[in-house]
């Protein structure tokens, strides 16, 4: 990582609160949290904005995506803890998720890999976006609101996977994870790499 993070021990206030807000969910501090405690402020934005977009488009279409922005940008983080939470919010199962880290996007409803299209063209060619580009989501019933708050997840996906990257924040062995599964995932962002 380039930059120094707040140690756990002796954190007090927001960072403190974040450290233990990991604690409580996962066992561990995730590395991603870490970087982020350095601006406390910036992630209470984040999460606060996070809230607002997803009461209208609900968990399932919010990590659709998610995992969407997160696969096309390579962000091994962001695949594996959304992965983690698309499994236990019941979004998608493990074979679905690995067969998603191959591209196969069939373990979603068609609504849902709609919405991974569109996160996917948001995050590599969002100045060439149309019209067009909502038909879709459209077709699907998503409404004038649905349509903002979906890309404002997949906007809100860039903001964080891409800060992640730029600061080379480390990947955890996250031990919420099968470690097979996980591998998947970061496979197919280092098969891109390559």
């Amino acid at each position: 990582m380039i930059i120094t993070t707040p140690a756990p021990e002796g954190a007090s206030g927001s960072v403190a609160a974040m450290y233990e807000g990991d604690l409580a969910a996962d066992g561990f501090v995730h590395s991603y949290t870490a970087a982020m405690a350095v601006n406390p402020e910036a992630h209470d934005a984040f999460v606060a904005l996070v809230r607002t977009v997803v009461p209208s488009i609900g968990v399932r279409i919010y990590e659709a995506a998610t995992l969407g922005a997160a696969r096309v940008i390579g962000s091994s983080h962001c695949l594996i803890a959304h992965g983690r939470k698309s499994m236990k919010a019941g979004v998608v199962d493990e074979a679905g998720l690995r067969a998603f880290a191959a591209d196969d996007d069939s373990a979603f409803t068609v609504a849902e890999q709609a919405v991974i299209r569109y996160a996917e063209r948001l995050s590599t060619s969002p100045r060439e976006m149309t019209d067009a580009d909502t038909a879709e989501l459209r077709e699907h019933g998503f409404t004038d609101r649905q349509i903002v708050d979906i890309t404002l997840a997949a906007g809100l996906r860039n903001h964080f996977s891409r800060s992640l990257l730029a600061l080379a924040v480390p990947l955890d062995d996250d031990p919420l994870i099968a470690p097979e599964l996980a591998a998947a995932l970061r496979h197919r962002v280092e098969g891109d790499a390559e």
